[in-house]
């Protein structure tokens, strides 16, 4: 059966409930895989997993290379699939999904952890593995090309460099009125969330949390004295996250208004909140969606529309290497699980750089007892 999470926040929530359902649709192998890869991978991960899942059993089926329904798929069934069947779903996905390669990696991927569960860890009561043939074994990763300096020189010309950084920063704090200020509405909405939406850009650009992270966030996550937030990073893990002290300076005006102007409940313990809607609606924590929403916004009234909650992480990643270019510490703020991808942040060109460090004041993450 599948096993009891722990659940922390109320996203988190929903990406369990989302499994669950998507769940009885799949065999029961796969809820059993799921079950036990539960602790090392979060809510969200397991959820790609099983939509992973789901297109390669959909295809089994639209293929007519099993007649019946997907749950009723046997485990004898995946130990007849021949090398050239898996080839032909990867080109279906590439082709007729119109998938990138990496993209058909990262689902490769998947397929390959499952069905290696059931080789070489699930046994049966005679202690026999599940299945005896894997074919998955047999398929190779598509060769990806890009090299770090490729993958930087592509990123570099979609994240903030030099001036840029503080002037967005700026922008939203103050200057995106004068573009809406003929529209009564746009204005409106933009004086009633305007010290929200500069914390929340002010934050990624302080800390480089990522977009799950930011949602997530309660009021008691933030250390006021240490400028840091308790985060659930990948994994499940809790780590404390620190911030610059500009970010800490938007946070603390936000929080000046943040009760009388949302109207919020006392049990409500977002950090970051959304108007009630309508005569009987609630304030709401802000969902990803809304923040991405308002990042493309400001992104786009500030001529640079490439700008995403994740381009703004690149470019604090960016800003933190060049001005303290230590690559593990900023591996640890980043929440990477491979220092490989954090090295990205080392090819990126950065020569105009003029804002100082001490903006972002970051202390050293080994000094502290957390």
């Amino acid at each position: 059966m599948f096993g009891v999470f722990s659940i922390a926040t109320e996203a988190q929530q929903q990406h369990y409930k989302k499994l669950q359902t998507i769940l009885k649709e799949l065999p029961w192998y796969v809820e059993e895989y799921i079950d036990h890869k539960r602790r090392k991978l979060s809510a969200a991960s397991l959820l790609n997993y099983c939509h992973d899942f789901k297109i390669f059993f959909n295809w089994i089926i639209s293929e007519q290379l099993y007649t019946g329904a997907i749950k009723d798929i046997p485990l004898s069934h995946l130990e007849t699939l021949k090398a050239q069947e898996i080839e032909g779903f990867l080109h279906s996905l590439k082709y007729e999904l119109k998938n990138k390669d990496i993209t058909v990696n990262r689902k490769l991927s998947a397929l390959k952890s499952l069905f290696n569960y059931l080789q070489n860890i699930a046994e049966t009561s005679d202690l026999e593995p599940y299945i005896h043939r894997n074919v998955m074994a047999k398929i190779e990763f598509n060769e990806l090309n890009l090299n770090l300096e490729t993958i930087a020189n592509k990123m570099e010309g979609k994240i903030l460099l030099g001036d840029e950084y503080e002037n967005f920063r700026r922008f939203v704090a103050e200057e995106y009125g004068e573009t809406v200020k003929d529209n009564k509405k746009l204005w409106n909405f933009y004086q009633l969330n305007r010290e929200r939406d500069t914390a929340i850009i002010s934050l990624i650009l302080g800390s480089g949390l990522r977009l799950s992270e930011v949602v997530n966030l309660d009021i008691d996550d933030i250390d006021h004295n240490k400028n840091s937030a308790r985060v659930i990073r990948k994994g499940n893990k809790e780590q404390y996250v620190y911030f610059s002290a500009v970010a800490m300076d938007d946070l603390q005006e936000y929080l000046k208004i943040r009760e009388s102007r949302y109207d919020i409940h006392k049990q409500n313990k977002a950090l970051f909140v959304a108007a009630a809607m309508g005569p009987k609606g609630k304030t709401r924590r802000l969902t990803a969606r809304s923040i991405e929403n308002l990042v493309n916004k400001y992104a786009t009234a500030f001529g640079k529309p490439s700008l995403s909650v994740h381009k703004l992480r690149h470019s604090f990643a960016t800003r933190y290497h060049t001005e303290i270019n230590d690559v593990p510490k900023l591996r640890r703020q980043l929440g990477h699980s491979s220092i490989q991808t954090t090295m990205i942040y080392t090819h990126i060109k950065n020569d105009d750089l003029k804002i100082a460090v001490d903006q972002m004041d970051i202390p050293d993450p080994d000094d502290d007892e957390l």
